[in-house]
């Protein structure tokens, strides 16, 4: 049980531009969310470049946060080797880096000390999975978390120079609200919506095609819907039952439900990223190319629906943040919404995902050996080398996380393999990052036998993490340090890179980031039968694979 005096530490990054410092995007998006939620857990540091003597002098912070300033030469270690924005639990050995897994952080913190909070708690999502996903794997992550930020940042630093072609990463947004909306139970909502559509004399019309007006009569009811389930008390008018006619009508023959918000009928914690982000995007073309807002029509239809969320409005004040309500939009989209909308980075990649797997190892590892490449074997380096299981504390055997006893004894083989490769490139003092490290099976057993090293646990998944943690806390471990982020948001310095059963894209992922350190590595693949092309990589990835295998055959 933590003292009351104990907070988690908040670092968020400002920018020092001009001779003013000034809050970058993801920085203003944590910034609404804490507004939102009323969240008290944290005390908050904005991190000042290192060569700025400045102090930052930020206007409209919200007034209920406790906020220090640091110079980013005086941040933790653990704080410094990672991406901003940062949260570092009470303990000092736990980082949660990066925009998402903060963000989603602050929604759990917020319902551990107000539980009651079920505005809050929807903002997870359907299964608690919003934005869970990381950026490197999941498109739709990637795109809230990086692509809108990262564009709407690039203009904002040249708003005069409006190019005719949108960024591709708006335009994505734009046609993916223009998709039909499916939710978990969505056939009582749709019934519920065909009645209205009787009752207003109104035929199913794409809401592209209609005037503004009619439009914004016709998806009320997904509006009321998406709203209460952010009330205390739920519509009860959704729950009763339709008249036999409407009963009776097949559910491929119901009206489709209209995008409220940005994941569907639902605000969610992707809207929380996007409106300020899009905000400042609309209030920059409204200065700067007014126009251009006729090509974004449903983007500016969500800016208003985003503002009849209760609480937001609030926040958005505390945060110095003015909504427009004047933009209006055109009432069918542009084309160059059109000429975009089969080329969106979503549909490219769902297009490359889809492909078939063919073929196996067995006749990939022929066609291979056919045109002169075969596998060498050689034998273990450090046969005789192995862990001394029955000497180590409990907690540190695999057989701790209730594994099977077949599993846990191959999983003590694969340790020793690795620890055995690891002892031999470790000097003193060595910092060794074992990425996508799970509960820390191998990390674990490295800063035990390693006392003289550093050890940095990388993975996302926070169970797995804080269930680490837990282990090596239980065992006394002072030399191991963990972080909850993706692999693009550690950044700092290390010797050696270890990676067990990463799996598929992630063993590449992994190894590429060990060669830009410039670090050793000692890793063993997993799922390879799985590995996709991805937005980093591509297969085969080399010239020599490329002349023999196809993308199908090396899968």
């Amino acid at each position: 049980m933590k003292s009351q005096d104990q907070h988690a530490i908040l670092y968020l990054e400002v920018c020092h531009e001009s001779g003013e410092h000034r809050v970058p995007l993801h920085t203003s998006v944590v910034l609404f969310l804490l507004s939102y939620c009323e969240c008290k857990s944290f005390k908050v540091f904005l991190v000042s470049p290192a060569k700025s003597s400045a102090s930052p002098t930020i206007d409209h912070l919200p007034k209920s946060l406790e906020v220090s300033q640091v110079g980013r030469e005086s941040l933790p270690p653990l704080v410094r080797g990672c991406r901003l924005p940062c949260v570092l639990d009470e303990s000092g050995r736990l980082c949660r880096a990066g925009l998402a897994v903060v963000l989603r952080h602050i929604i759990n913190r917020t319902l551990e000390d107000n539980p009651t909070r079920n505005d809050v708690l929807a903002l997870l999502g359907f299964k608690k999975t919003c934005l869970k996903a990381c950026a490197e794997v999941s498109k739709w992550t990637r795109l809230c978390e990086l692509g809108i930020p990262s564009s709407v940042e690039e203009h904002l630093q040249s708003p005069s120079k409006v190019e005719s072609l949108l960024p591709l990463a708006i335009l994505c947004l734009e046609q993916h609200l223009s998709e039909p909306v499916k939710v978990h139970n969505d056939d009582k909502i749709r019934r519920q919506k065909l009645k209205q559509q009787k009752q207003n004399g109104v035929t199913t019309i794409p809401i592209v095609e209609m005037d503004t007006n009619l439009a914004q009569s016709n998806d009320r009811l997904e509006l009321d819907a998406a709203l209460a389930k952010l009330s205390v008390d739920a519509d009860p008018g959704l729950a009763t039952r339709e008249c036999s006619d409407i009963r009776r009508v097949k559910t491929t023959e119901l009206p489709p439900l209209e995008h409220v918000f940005a994941e569907g009928l639902y605000f969610t914690l992707t809207d929380v990223v996007l409106l300020p982000c899009i905000h400042q995007y609309l209030c920059s073309l409204k200065t700067h190319a007014e126009h251009i807002l006729d090509r974004l029509p449903r983007l500016l239809l969500w800016y208003r629906r985003v503002q009849e969320v209760p609480g937001v409005q609030l926040a958005a004040t505390a945060c110095g943040i003015t909504f427009s309500t004047s933009w209006t939009g055109p009432s069918c989209p542009s084309e160059a919404s059109a000429q975009h909308s089969l080329s969106s980075p979503l549909e490219c990649e769902e297009t490359n995902q889809q492909l078939q797997f063919i073929g196996g190892p067995r006749p990939t590892l022929a066609k291979l050996k056919e045109n002169g490449i075969e596998a060498m074997f050689f034998p273990h380096p450090c046969p005789s080398w192995t862990v001394p299981w029955e000497h180590l504390p409990e907690a540190i055997n695999p057989t701790e996380g209730k594994m099977s006893d077949v599993r846990a004894e191959r999983k003590k083989q694969q340790l020793n393999n690795l620890v055995a490769m690891v002892t031999e490139l470790s000097q003193s003092a060595s910092t060794i990052v074992d990425f996508c490290s799970g509960t820390g099976h191998v990390g674990i057993v490295l800063a035990h036998a390693l006392p003289e090293c550093k050890i940095l646990l990388i993975e996302n998944k926070e169970e797995s993490l804080v269930r680490a943690q837990s282990r090596a806390t239980e065992l006394g471990l002072q030399n191991i340090g963990f972080i909850q982020a993706n692999l693009d948001y550690f950044t700092g310095p290390f010797d050696i890179g270890v990676g067990l059963h990463a799996c598929g894209v992630a063993t590449d992922m992994v190894m590429e980031h060990c060669i830009q350190a410039g670090a050793a590595f000692v890793i063993s693949p997993c799922c390879y039968g799985f590995i996709q092309n991805a937005n980093k990589f591509s297969f085969p990835r080399s010239q020599r694979f490329q002349e023999t295998l196809t993308y199908k055959a090396a899968n």
